[in-house]
C-alpha cells in the first residue's frame, strides 16, 4: 500500500490549513493506521484510489467485531471522512467512500456537576497557609470562574490578562483565540497570588509570562491539576467522580440555568458548533417550558 505521500500531505493539511493540534493530528492518523491495520489482516494492499464504500463499511463491522466502543468508532469514521475529503480537495480520488458511512448512534451521558456549596467546599479545603495554597485557590476560581479547559488554564499568560475591563485571552483548541470575561473574585486570587507568592519564585527562563507555574518555577502540567482536584475531592469527601472538566461543565450549567443565552456560553466556552454546548448544559424540562411561557408570542 503506497498511501505514505498521501498521510504525509494529509499530515500537513491538518497542521496548516485546519491548525490542529499535534494531539489531534496524531489522532486523525491514527484512524488512518487502523484502515491500514485492517487490511493488513485480510491480505489486501488495495491503491488509495482502489477503496470503495462497501470495504469502509467492512472495516467498521471489523471494528465492531474487536469490541471497540461506539465512541471509538465514531471518532475513527470521523478520521476517515477527513482524509478522503482531503483526497477529494486534492483531486487525488474523485468519490468519496466516506461519504456514505454513519457513525454509531452514541448515547449522551452528562458529567456530573457541582452546586456552588460544593465548589466552595474545594475551594475552602486549600490551606492557604503553604505557598501553593494561593495559586490552587486562583486555579479553581478561573477553571469555575471562566469555563476554561485544562489546557487553556496551564498556557494562561499574565499578558493575556486585562483586569480594567474583565477579560482575559485564551487560547483555544486550533489554536483559536477568544476573549472570556472573568469575575472579581477570580481576579482577586490571581493578584493576590501574583503579588505574594509568584513575585517570590526563581521562574525559569521560558515560563515568565506563564500566570500557574510549580514549585520549580515552571508552567505546570495538566496532570498536575488533575491531581489538584482528586486531593480536594479526596479532603471535602465528594463522592462524585470529578476532574477539572467538572467545573467548566459547572460553569455553562449554572449559567444556563441562571438564564444565560446559550449562544454567549457557546462563544465563552469556545465551541465552534451549538450542538455541542448543548451537550454540557442539561436543561430540565420544566426550564424549557418555562422559557417558553415567558418569551413566546403565542403562550
Amino acid at each position: 500500500m503506497l498511501w505514505s505521500p498521501y498521510l504525509k500531505g494529509f499530515k500537513s493539511y491538518l497542521q496548516l490549513e485546519r491548525s490542529l493540534s499535534g494531539n489531534s493530528v496524531e489522532a486523525y492518523l491514527g484512524d488512518i493506521d487502523k484502515l491500514q491495520q485492517y487490511y493488513l489482516s485480510i491480505n489486501r494492499a488495495p491503491g488509495i484510489t482502489e477503496i470503495n464504500t462497501s470495504d469502509l463499511k467492512t472495516f467498521i463491522s471489523w471494528l465492531n467485531d474487536l469490541g471497540m466502543q461506539a465512541s471509538t468508532q465514531a471518532r475513527v469514521i470521523s478520521g476517515l471522512k477527513a482524509f478522503f475529503g482531503y483526497l477529494m480537495i486534492e483531486d487525488v480520488i474523485q468519490n468519496n467512500p466516506s461519504a456514505l458511512i454513519e457513525a454509531p448512534k452514541l448515547s449522551r451521558k452528562l458529567p456530573d456537576t457541582l452546586n456552588i456549596y460544593e465548589i466552595n467546599g474545594l475551594i475552602e479545603a486549600i490551606d492557604a497557609s503553604k505557598p501553593e495554597g494561593m495559586r490552587n485557590k486562583a486555579i479553581i476560581e478561573v477553571l469555575y470562574g471562566c469555563g476554561l479547559r485544562v489546557t487553556e488554564l496551564t498556557e494562561l499568560k499574565i499578558s493575556n490578562l486585562y483586569p480594567q475591563i474583565e477579560f482575559i485571552k485564551v487560547l483555544g483548541k486550533g489554536n483559536k483565540e477568544r476573549l472570556v470575561p472573568i469575575g472579581g473574585v477570580a481576579l482577586k486570587f490571581i493578584d493576590l497570588y501574583l503579588k505574594e507568592v509568584r513575585v517570590h519564585m526563581n521562574i525559569k527562563k521560558g515560563n515568565e509570562d506563564f500566570i500557574f507555574l510549580n514549585r520549580f518555577g515552571a508552567k505546570l502540567s495538566r496532570i498536575s491539576i488533575f491531581n489538584l482536584i482528586k486531593s480536594l475531592a479526596i479532603a471535602t469527601g465528594l463522592k462524585k467522580t470529578i476532574s477539572p472538566h467538572t467545573l467548566r461543565h459547572s460553569f455553562a450549567t449554572h449559567l444556563i440555568e441562571g438564564g444565560a443565552d446559550l449562544r454567549a456560553v457557546q462563544e465563552m466556552l469556545g465551541h465552534s458548533s451549538i450542538t455541542t454546548t448543548e451537550i454540557y448544559t442539561h436543561i430540565d424540562r420544566d426550564y424549557l417550558r418555562e422559557v417558553i411561557t415567558q418569551f413566546h408570542p403565542r403562550s
